[in-house]
Protein backbone atom coordinates (compact mmCIF):
# COMPACT_ATOMS: atom_id res chain seq x y z
CA UNK A 1 0.00 0.00 0.00
CA UNK A 2 1.37 3.42 -1.03
CA UNK A 3 1.76 5.88 1.80
CA UNK A 4 0.41 9.45 1.14
CA UNK A 5 3.77 11.19 1.26
CA UNK A 6 4.12 14.88 0.36
CA UNK A 7 5.56 14.37 -3.16
CA UNK A 8 2.90 11.78 -3.97
CA UNK A 9 0.10 14.12 -2.85
CA UNK A 10 1.50 16.93 -5.01
CA UNK A 11 1.76 14.58 -8.01
CA UNK A 12 -1.83 13.43 -7.50
CA UNK A 13 -3.07 17.02 -7.34
CA UNK A 14 -1.23 17.88 -10.58
CA UNK A 15 -2.77 14.88 -12.34
CA UNK A 16 -6.25 15.83 -11.12
CA UNK A 17 -5.74 19.42 -12.32
CA UNK A 18 -4.67 18.26 -15.79
CA UNK A 19 -7.63 15.90 -16.03
CA UNK A 20 -10.00 18.67 -14.96
CA UNK A 21 -8.61 21.09 -17.54
CA UNK A 22 -8.70 18.53 -20.34
CA UNK A 23 -12.21 17.22 -19.79
CA UNK A 24 -14.01 20.13 -18.10
CA UNK A 25 -12.45 23.56 -18.55
CA UNK A 26 -10.98 23.27 -22.06
CA UNK A 27 -14.23 22.14 -23.71
CA UNK A 28 -16.04 25.03 -22.06
CA UNK A 29 -13.47 27.48 -23.39
CA UNK A 30 -13.85 26.10 -26.90
CA UNK A 31 -17.62 26.38 -26.69
CA UNK A 32 -17.30 29.92 -25.36
CA UNK A 33 -15.06 30.94 -28.23
CA UNK A 34 -17.26 29.32 -30.83
CA UNK A 35 -20.66 30.17 -29.33
CA UNK A 36 -22.31 27.63 -31.53
CA UNK A 37 -19.89 27.84 -34.46
CA UNK A 38 -17.32 25.37 -35.72
CA UNK A 39 -14.23 24.50 -33.72
CA UNK A 40 -11.31 26.79 -34.22
CA UNK A 41 -9.35 29.72 -32.79
CA UNK A 42 -11.23 32.67 -31.31
CA UNK A 43 -12.35 35.62 -33.41
CA UNK A 44 -9.47 38.15 -33.52
CA UNK A 45 -10.03 41.01 -31.10
CA UNK A 46 -8.21 44.21 -30.13
CA UNK A 47 -5.89 42.40 -27.72
CA UNK A 48 -4.28 40.64 -30.71
CA UNK A 49 -2.47 43.88 -31.54
CA UNK A 50 -0.79 45.52 -28.51
CA UNK A 51 -0.20 48.68 -30.55
CA UNK A 52 -3.95 49.39 -30.67
CA UNK A 53 -4.78 52.21 -28.27
CA UNK A 54 -7.66 51.93 -25.85
CA UNK A 55 -11.03 52.88 -27.29
CA UNK A 56 -12.88 52.04 -30.52
CA UNK A 57 -11.05 51.50 -33.77
CA UNK A 58 -12.56 51.70 -37.23
CA UNK A 59 -12.35 49.61 -40.36
CA UNK A 60 -10.81 50.79 -42.53
CA UNK A 61 -9.08 53.70 -40.84
CA UNK A 62 -9.27 57.14 -42.41
CA UNK A 63 -6.92 57.32 -45.37
CA UNK A 64 -6.84 53.53 -45.72
CA UNK A 65 -8.72 51.10 -47.96
CA UNK A 66 -9.26 47.34 -47.88
CA UNK A 67 -8.90 44.58 -50.44
CA UNK A 68 -11.55 41.87 -50.45
CA UNK A 69 -12.33 38.73 -52.39
CA UNK A 70 -15.33 36.65 -53.40
CA UNK A 71 -15.32 33.18 -54.95
CA UNK A 72 -17.85 30.68 -56.23
CA UNK A 73 -16.74 28.18 -53.57
CA UNK A 74 -17.58 30.56 -50.72
CA UNK A 75 -16.96 29.41 -47.17
CA UNK A 76 -17.05 25.73 -48.16
CA UNK A 77 -13.50 25.92 -49.53
CA UNK A 78 -11.03 28.70 -48.73
CA UNK A 79 -8.32 27.36 -51.02
CA UNK A 80 -9.20 29.85 -53.80
CA UNK A 81 -8.88 32.62 -51.21
CA UNK A 82 -5.45 31.30 -50.25
CA UNK A 83 -4.44 31.17 -53.92
CA UNK A 84 -5.64 34.73 -54.39
CA UNK A 85 -3.66 35.91 -51.36
CA UNK A 86 -0.53 34.15 -52.59
CA UNK A 87 -0.84 35.64 -56.07
CA UNK A 88 -1.54 39.11 -54.69
CA UNK A 89 1.12 38.82 -51.98
CA UNK A 90 -1.58 40.25 -49.77
CA UNK A 91 -4.10 38.50 -47.55
CA UNK A 92 -7.57 39.99 -48.18
CA UNK A 93 -9.25 41.73 -45.27
CA UNK A 94 -12.82 41.08 -46.48
CA UNK A 95 -14.57 38.03 -47.89
CA UNK A 96 -18.00 38.17 -49.50
CA UNK A 97 -20.27 35.16 -49.97
CA UNK A 98 -23.86 34.70 -51.14
CA UNK A 99 -26.99 33.09 -49.70
CA UNK A 100 -30.44 32.82 -51.23
CA UNK A 101 -33.52 33.00 -49.04
CA UNK A 102 -35.02 29.77 -50.38
CA UNK A 103 -32.00 27.47 -50.53
CA UNK A 104 -30.04 28.89 -47.56
CA UNK A 105 -33.03 29.77 -45.40
CA UNK A 106 -31.52 29.00 -41.99
CA UNK A 107 -28.90 31.15 -40.30
CA UNK A 108 -25.57 29.30 -40.22
CA UNK A 109 -23.13 30.86 -37.81
CA UNK A 110 -20.28 28.62 -38.97
CA UNK A 111 -20.09 30.41 -42.34
CA UNK A 112 -19.47 33.77 -40.71
CA UNK A 113 -17.06 32.39 -38.11
CA UNK A 114 -15.06 30.60 -40.79
CA UNK A 115 -14.37 33.94 -42.44
CA UNK A 116 -13.87 35.89 -39.21
CA UNK A 117 -11.35 33.38 -37.85
CA UNK A 118 -9.35 33.91 -41.02
CA UNK A 119 -9.13 37.58 -40.03
CA UNK A 120 -11.51 38.79 -42.72
CA UNK A 121 -14.69 40.82 -42.35
CA UNK A 122 -17.62 38.66 -43.51
CA UNK A 123 -19.89 40.29 -46.09
CA UNK A 124 -23.11 38.51 -47.05
CA UNK A 125 -24.87 39.03 -50.36
CA UNK A 126 -28.36 38.28 -49.09
CA UNK A 127 -30.60 37.33 -52.01
CA UNK A 128 -34.42 37.10 -51.74
CA UNK A 129 -35.13 34.45 -54.37
CA UNK A 130 -34.87 30.78 -55.26
CA UNK A 131 -31.90 30.52 -57.61
CA UNK A 132 -32.65 26.85 -58.33
CA UNK A 133 -35.96 27.38 -60.10
CA UNK A 134 -36.18 26.21 -63.69
CA UNK A 135 -38.38 28.91 -65.28
CA UNK A 136 -35.51 30.36 -67.30
CA UNK A 137 -36.40 33.07 -69.80
CA UNK A 138 -34.98 33.41 -73.29
CA UNK A 139 -32.41 35.93 -72.07
CA UNK A 140 -31.03 33.35 -69.59
CA UNK A 141 -32.55 34.92 -66.49
CA UNK A 142 -35.19 33.45 -64.19
CA UNK A 143 -36.71 36.49 -62.59
CA UNK A 144 -40.41 35.67 -62.67
CA UNK A 145 -40.78 34.65 -59.05
CA UNK A 146 -43.97 36.29 -57.72
CA UNK A 147 -43.36 34.79 -54.28
CA UNK A 148 -40.34 37.07 -53.90
CA UNK A 149 -41.93 40.24 -55.27
CA UNK A 150 -40.63 43.25 -53.32
CA UNK A 151 -44.09 44.30 -52.18
CA UNK A 152 -44.65 40.87 -50.60
CA UNK A 153 -41.47 41.21 -48.56
CA UNK A 154 -42.61 44.62 -47.33
CA UNK A 155 -46.07 43.23 -46.59
CA UNK A 156 -44.55 40.81 -44.08
CA UNK A 157 -44.60 37.50 -45.97
CA UNK A 158 -41.01 36.77 -44.88
CA UNK A 159 -40.94 38.48 -41.49
CA UNK A 160 -40.42 35.25 -39.55
CA UNK A 161 -37.46 34.27 -41.71
CA UNK A 162 -35.94 37.75 -41.53
CA UNK A 163 -36.38 37.96 -37.75
CA UNK A 164 -34.77 34.58 -37.09
CA UNK A 165 -31.83 35.50 -39.31
CA UNK A 166 -31.47 38.85 -37.56
CA UNK A 167 -31.38 37.11 -34.18
CA UNK A 168 -28.60 34.87 -35.48
CA UNK A 169 -26.61 37.83 -36.73
CA UNK A 170 -27.03 39.57 -33.39
CA UNK A 171 -25.51 36.56 -31.61
CA UNK A 172 -22.24 36.82 -33.56
CA UNK A 173 -20.80 39.54 -31.36
CA UNK A 174 -18.90 41.21 -34.23
CA UNK A 175 -19.86 43.29 -37.25
CA UNK A 176 -20.71 41.82 -40.63
CA UNK A 177 -21.72 43.43 -43.90
CA UNK A 178 -25.10 42.66 -45.49
CA UNK A 179 -25.47 43.47 -49.17
CA UNK A 180 -29.21 43.06 -49.48
CA UNK A 181 -30.79 42.42 -52.90
CA UNK A 182 -27.90 43.88 -54.88
CA UNK A 183 -27.99 45.21 -58.46
CA UNK A 184 -31.63 46.16 -58.08
CA UNK A 185 -31.32 48.49 -61.07
CA UNK A 186 -30.67 45.49 -63.33
CA UNK A 187 -33.13 43.10 -64.91
CA UNK A 188 -31.51 39.77 -64.01
CA UNK A 189 -32.81 39.19 -60.46
CA UNK A 190 -36.44 38.94 -59.28
CA UNK A 191 -35.89 41.92 -56.97
CA UNK A 192 -35.02 44.14 -59.95
CA UNK A 193 -37.26 47.19 -60.01
CA UNK A 194 -38.34 46.68 -63.63
CA UNK A 195 -39.19 42.95 -63.45
CA UNK A 196 -41.37 40.50 -61.52
CA UNK A 197 -44.15 43.05 -61.00
CA UNK A 198 -41.89 45.42 -59.04
CA UNK A 199 -41.94 49.21 -59.11
CA UNK A 200 -39.03 51.56 -58.25
CA UNK A 201 -40.69 52.73 -55.01
CA UNK A 202 -40.98 49.12 -53.84
CA UNK A 203 -37.24 48.75 -53.38
CA UNK A 204 -36.50 51.36 -50.67
CA UNK A 205 -39.70 50.33 -48.90
CA UNK A 206 -38.51 46.71 -48.83
CA UNK A 207 -35.04 47.75 -47.63
CA UNK A 208 -36.41 49.83 -44.76
CA UNK A 209 -38.74 47.03 -43.72
CA UNK A 210 -35.91 44.48 -43.49
CA UNK A 211 -33.63 46.99 -41.77
CA UNK A 212 -36.33 47.81 -39.20
CA UNK A 213 -36.75 44.15 -38.30
CA UNK A 214 -33.01 43.85 -37.61
CA UNK A 215 -33.18 46.98 -35.47
CA UNK A 216 -36.19 45.67 -33.56
CA UNK A 217 -34.30 42.56 -32.40
CA UNK A 218 -31.17 44.54 -31.53
CA UNK A 219 -29.04 43.34 -34.46
CA UNK A 220 -27.06 46.57 -34.67
CA UNK A 221 -23.84 44.80 -35.70
CA UNK A 222 -24.69 45.07 -39.42
CA UNK A 223 -22.95 47.20 -42.03
CA UNK A 224 -25.82 47.83 -44.48
CA UNK A 225 -24.46 47.91 -48.03
CA UNK A 226 -26.79 49.34 -50.69
CA UNK A 227 -25.29 48.02 -53.91
CA UNK A 228 -26.53 48.91 -57.41
CA UNK A 229 -24.89 47.86 -60.65
CA UNK A 230 -22.95 50.53 -62.52
CA UNK A 231 -25.29 52.54 -64.70
CA UNK A 232 -25.23 52.58 -68.49
CA UNK A 233 -28.30 54.75 -69.05
CA UNK A 234 -27.72 58.52 -68.92
CA UNK A 235 -31.29 58.83 -67.62
CA UNK A 236 -30.55 56.57 -64.65
CA UNK A 237 -32.46 57.38 -61.46
CA UNK A 238 -30.55 55.66 -58.69
CA UNK A 239 -31.70 58.25 -56.16
CA UNK A 240 -35.28 56.97 -56.26
CA UNK A 241 -34.03 53.50 -55.27
CA UNK A 242 -31.95 54.75 -52.33
CA UNK A 243 -33.40 54.10 -48.84
CA UNK A 244 -31.53 57.08 -47.37
CA UNK A 245 -28.42 57.67 -45.31
CA UNK A 246 -30.15 56.65 -42.08
CA UNK A 247 -30.67 53.17 -43.51
CA UNK A 248 -27.32 52.78 -45.28
CA UNK A 249 -23.72 52.49 -44.10
CA UNK A 250 -21.77 51.81 -47.30
CA UNK A 251 -22.59 52.17 -50.99
CA UNK A 252 -21.63 49.13 -53.06
CA UNK A 253 -21.01 49.03 -56.80
CA UNK A 254 -20.76 46.12 -59.22
CA UNK A 255 -18.63 46.93 -62.26
CA UNK A 256 -16.31 44.90 -64.50
CA UNK A 257 -14.10 45.39 -67.49
CA UNK A 258 -15.01 42.83 -70.13
CA UNK A 259 -18.56 41.68 -69.38
CA UNK A 260 -20.72 40.49 -72.26
CA UNK A 261 -17.78 39.62 -74.47
CA UNK A 262 -16.57 43.21 -74.53
CA UNK A 263 -13.33 43.54 -76.47
CA UNK A 264 -12.85 47.31 -76.45
CA UNK A 265 -10.70 48.45 -73.55
CA UNK A 266 -12.49 50.43 -70.86
CA UNK A 267 -10.39 51.96 -68.11
CA UNK A 268 -11.57 51.91 -64.49
CA UNK A 269 -12.70 55.49 -64.98
CA UNK A 270 -14.71 54.40 -67.99
CA UNK A 271 -16.35 51.74 -65.86
CA UNK A 272 -17.12 53.69 -62.68
CA UNK A 273 -16.98 57.46 -63.23
CA UNK A 274 -20.53 58.07 -64.45
CA UNK A 275 -22.06 56.14 -61.56
CA UNK A 276 -19.82 57.77 -58.96
CA UNK A 277 -20.91 61.18 -60.20
CA UNK A 278 -24.56 60.17 -59.96
CA UNK A 279 -24.10 58.86 -56.42
CA UNK A 280 -22.33 62.03 -55.28
CA UNK A 281 -25.48 63.99 -56.11
CA UNK A 282 -27.42 62.43 -53.24
CA UNK A 283 -25.08 60.77 -50.72
CA UNK A 284 -21.60 60.98 -49.23
CA UNK A 285 -21.59 57.51 -47.76
CA UNK A 286 -18.37 55.51 -48.23
CA UNK A 287 -18.22 53.52 -51.47
CA UNK A 288 -17.03 49.93 -51.87
CA UNK A 289 -16.58 48.22 -55.23
CA UNK A 290 -18.42 45.13 -54.02
CA UNK A 291 -17.83 43.25 -57.26
CA UNK A 292 -15.10 44.00 -59.75
CA UNK A 293 -12.77 42.15 -62.05
CA UNK A 294 -11.19 42.20 -65.49
CA UNK A 295 -11.14 39.87 -68.45
CA UNK A 296 -8.02 38.82 -70.30
CA UNK A 297 -9.84 38.14 -73.59
CA UNK A 298 -7.60 40.60 -75.42
CA UNK A 299 -4.68 40.35 -72.98
CA UNK A 300 -5.29 43.57 -71.07
CA UNK A 301 -6.19 42.29 -67.59
CA UNK A 302 -2.80 43.28 -66.14
CA UNK A 303 -3.09 46.75 -67.66
CA UNK A 304 -6.57 47.22 -66.19
CA UNK A 305 -5.36 46.17 -62.74
CA UNK A 306 -2.43 48.59 -62.99
CA UNK A 307 -4.83 51.34 -64.05
CA UNK A 308 -7.10 50.45 -61.11
CA UNK A 309 -4.14 50.90 -58.78
CA UNK A 310 -3.68 54.45 -60.09
CA UNK A 311 -7.42 55.19 -60.16
CA UNK A 312 -8.48 54.28 -56.63
CA UNK A 313 -6.23 56.71 -54.69
CA UNK A 314 -7.85 59.55 -56.65
CA UNK A 315 -11.21 58.62 -55.13
CA UNK A 316 -11.15 58.93 -51.33
CA UNK A 317 -14.84 57.99 -51.25
CA UNK A 318 -13.86 54.44 -52.27
CA UNK A 319 -12.77 52.70 -49.06
CA UNK A 320 -12.26 49.24 -50.52
CA UNK A 321 -12.90 46.79 -53.34
CA UNK A 322 -13.82 43.11 -53.60
CA UNK A 323 -12.26 41.13 -56.45
CA UNK A 324 -14.27 38.39 -58.16
CA UNK A 325 -11.77 35.53 -58.05
CA UNK A 326 -13.64 32.95 -60.09
CA UNK A 327 -14.31 31.47 -63.50
CA UNK A 328 -17.79 32.40 -64.67
CA UNK A 329 -18.53 33.50 -68.23
CA UNK A 330 -14.79 34.20 -68.37
CA UNK A 331 -11.76 33.80 -66.12
CA UNK A 332 -11.71 36.75 -63.73
CA UNK A 333 -9.01 35.29 -61.47
CA UNK A 334 -5.59 36.80 -60.91
CA UNK A 335 -4.19 33.47 -59.69
CA UNK A 336 -2.83 31.54 -62.64
CA UNK A 337 -1.94 34.65 -64.63
CA UNK A 338 1.63 35.77 -63.86
CA UNK A 339 1.09 39.19 -65.43
CA UNK A 340 -2.17 39.82 -63.56
CA UNK A 341 -0.68 38.53 -60.30
CA UNK A 342 2.33 40.84 -60.63
CA UNK A 343 0.13 43.84 -61.39
CA UNK A 344 -2.16 43.06 -58.47
CA UNK A 345 0.76 42.53 -56.09
CA UNK A 346 2.10 45.94 -57.11
CA UNK A 347 -1.31 47.53 -56.43
CA UNK A 348 -1.60 45.80 -53.06
CA UNK A 349 1.87 46.92 -51.97
CA UNK A 350 0.62 50.50 -51.59
CA UNK A 351 0.67 51.39 -47.85
CA UNK A 352 -2.96 52.55 -48.12
CA UNK A 353 -3.94 48.86 -48.15
CA UNK A 354 -1.96 48.07 -45.01
CA UNK A 355 -5.00 47.37 -42.85
CA UNK A 356 -6.07 44.59 -40.51
CA UNK A 357 -9.59 43.55 -39.58
CA UNK A 358 -10.39 42.55 -36.00
CA UNK A 359 -13.73 41.52 -34.59
CA UNK A 360 -14.01 44.48 -32.21
CA UNK A 361 -13.72 47.09 -34.97
CA UNK A 362 -16.54 49.43 -35.95
CA UNK A 363 -17.27 50.24 -39.60
CA UNK A 364 -15.96 53.49 -40.98
CA UNK A 365 -19.15 55.48 -41.48
CA UNK A 366 -18.16 58.69 -43.28
CA UNK A 367 -15.72 60.09 -45.80
CA UNK A 368 -14.38 63.62 -45.96
CA UNK A 369 -15.61 64.98 -49.30
CA UNK A 370 -16.87 68.29 -50.71
CA UNK A 371 -20.57 69.08 -50.69
CA UNK A 372 -22.57 67.17 -53.31
CA UNK A 373 -24.08 69.13 -56.16
CA UNK A 374 -27.89 69.52 -56.18
CA UNK A 375 -29.59 66.43 -57.53
CA UNK A 376 -31.83 66.63 -60.59
CA UNK A 377 -33.20 63.20 -59.93
CA UNK A 378 -36.24 62.35 -57.89
CA UNK A 379 -35.81 60.74 -54.51
CA UNK A 380 -34.05 61.72 -51.27
CA UNK A 381 -32.86 65.27 -50.75
CA UNK A 382 -29.15 65.86 -51.37
CA UNK A 383 -26.96 65.21 -48.36
CA UNK A 384 -25.49 68.13 -46.49
CA UNK A 385 -21.76 68.68 -46.54
CA UNK A 386 -19.92 66.21 -44.36
CA UNK A 387 -17.50 67.46 -41.70
CA UNK A 388 -14.24 65.75 -40.91
CA UNK A 389 -15.10 62.05 -40.56
CA UNK A 390 -16.73 61.04 -37.30
CA UNK A 391 -18.08 57.69 -36.24
CA UNK A 392 -21.24 57.09 -34.29
CA UNK A 393 -21.76 53.34 -34.57
CA UNK A 394 -21.89 51.38 -31.34
CA UNK A 395 -20.27 47.97 -30.95
CA UNK A 396 -22.50 44.89 -30.98
CA UNK A 397 -23.49 43.14 -27.79
CA UNK A 398 -21.04 40.40 -27.01
CA UNK A 399 -22.61 37.14 -26.16
CA UNK A 400 -26.17 39.45 -64.84
CA UNK A 401 -25.21 42.28 -65.00
CA UNK A 402 -22.40 40.83 -63.00
CA UNK A 403 -21.22 37.25 -62.57
CA UNK A 404 -22.28 36.74 -58.95
CA UNK A 405 -23.65 33.46 -57.68
CA UNK A 406 -24.97 31.99 -54.46
CA UNK A 407 -22.62 29.74 -52.51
Amino acid sequence: MLRPTGPRVVLLLVILALVGYTFVLAPRLVLSNNAGGVAGPPIPGPDDDPSVAAGPTYFPADGKAFIGVTTTEGTADLRPVDAFGKAAKHRPEVMMFSQGWAVDSAFDRAKFDTIARSRMLPVLSWEPWNFRVDNVRKDGTHVEQPKYRLARITAGDFDSHIRKYAEGVKSLGYHIGIRLAHEMNGFWYPWGVTVNGNQPADYPAMWKHVHDIFTSVGATNVIWIWSPNITFDTKSRLAQLYPGDDYTDWIGLSGYYGTGGERTYRSPGGVFDNTLRELAAFTHKPVVLTETGATDVVGLKAQWIADLGRYLPKHPEIIGFIWYEAVRETDWRIAGSPAASAAFADLASDPRYDVTWRGAMLPRATVDLPSPSPSRTSGPSPSKARPKPTHSRTPPASPTGSPSASN
